[in-house]
């Protein structure tokens, strides 16, 4: 394994943000990874995993202990059967699975990061989610000091939560198996409306895998949701916030909130999340909260494609962001009365 010391972690993280670790490890095997999380655990060194930083918010003082950075790769598919392993560049392996004719994960192509933090955060996006086709995890104990195999039903998966983010420092996920289907070429049931749409077919309907594979591409870079150097709007980690759940209560208040502020006609996105709960949208909230596209004069803004996304202008440090991400939290809850969560990991720092 390779070993730096004070070693930037910026360049590991899609917002180009963050100051350094005192000591930085590279594993490209699972027993590296094993072998320096043990190491770690018997010191009692802070340790922060990294896999392709696209879920993290670092400090600018950076991080006092130990980074992992975990670069290990494996592709294997067998029949529908995928497995990878965590460090592998997940947008590559949706890719490859497309290629090989396969559904279930196709419409999470272009979404950065790596494989092994798919479960962690239960990925979902276009009317897909890992939690779906996600068979097996295997990850290290570190509570057991052991490798353990966990079942899907043992994930604990919900929306944009799971077993893992529920014990952060728990487990590090090493592989990740899924069952896809051989629907013929065909697509899962297309069920986001959007997608449907730049398609042009109904919700259900099939149609080639590639092309739900692309259209989706299409619709991410528009959105400045593809990883792009020289393009600022993906210089993010993504959706900043998830989409708020209210019990019926909030939601009550809520829309009374939305009738006064915009009037008695307004109607906010609203999705079914269970019984007694409904889902709102974060983007929408922030748009009619008065933080539009673009919004900011600093070197952190909100994407000038997609409300939800903060960005890095390419001089922003980390307290720049916070002070734009803090603002938005604090207009939407005196707009709307609904408090914001940021999905992305934030380490020493806070919201």
């Amino acid at each position: 394994m390779q070993v730096t010391h004070d070693a930037p972690l910026a360049p590991l993280t899609t917002f180009r943000l963050g100051g350094p670790a005192r000591r930085l490890i590279t594993a490209r095997t699972d027993d590296e990874v094993v072998a320096a999380v043990r190491e770690a655990d018997r010191t009692g060194t802070p340790l922060l995993v990294i896999g392709g930083g696209s879920n993290l918010v670092i400090g600018d003082k950076g991080f006092d202990g130990t980074a992992l950075h975990i670069a290990t790769r494996g592709f294997s598919l067998d029949g529908t059967r995928l497995e990878l392993a965590a460090g592998e560049v997940w947008s590559d392996a949706v890719a490859r699975t497309v290629e090989a004719g396969l559904a279930g994960v196709e419409c999470l192509a272009g979404i950065p990061g790596s494989a092994g933090a798919t479960p962690i955060q239960n990925v979902g996006a276009y009317g897909q989610e890992v939690a779906s086709t996600l068979t097996e995890v295997v990850a290290y104990d570190r509570r057991a000091e052991e490798t353990v195999t966990l079942t899907g039903a043992e994930c604990a998966f919900s929306y944009r939560h799971s077993r893992f983010k529920a014990e952060p420092d728990r487990y590090v996920v090493l592989r990740v198996r899924f069952e896809l289907e051989d629907a013929g070429g065909m697509s899962a049931p297309i069920r986001y409306a959007e997608t449907a749409r730049a398609l042009g077919v109904g919700p259900g309907d099939r149609v080639p895998v590639a092309a739900a594979r692309e259209t989706v591409l299409a619709l991410r870079a528009g959105k400045g949701m593809v990883l792009d150097p020289d393009d600022h709007d993906t210089w993010s980690a993504g959706s900043f916030f998830t989409n708020p759940i209210l019990d019926d209560t909030a939601y009550a208040a809520f829309l009374d909130r939305v009738r006064d502020r915009l009037g008695p006609d307004a109607a906010p996105p609203a999705y079914p999340a269970g019984e007694g709960r409904t889902k709102t949208s974060a983007a929408w909230l922030i748009d009619k909260a008065g933080f539009t596209k673009g919004y900011g004069a600093g070197p952190a803004r909100i994407s000038t494609k997609h409300t939800l996304a903060l960005t890095n202008r390419g001089e922003a440090t980390t307290e720049d962001l916070l002070a734009l991400a803090r603002e938005v939290v604090e207009g939407v809850r005196d707009a709307f009365g609904v408090t914001l969560v940021n999905e992305p990991v934030a380490v020493g720092v806070s919201l």
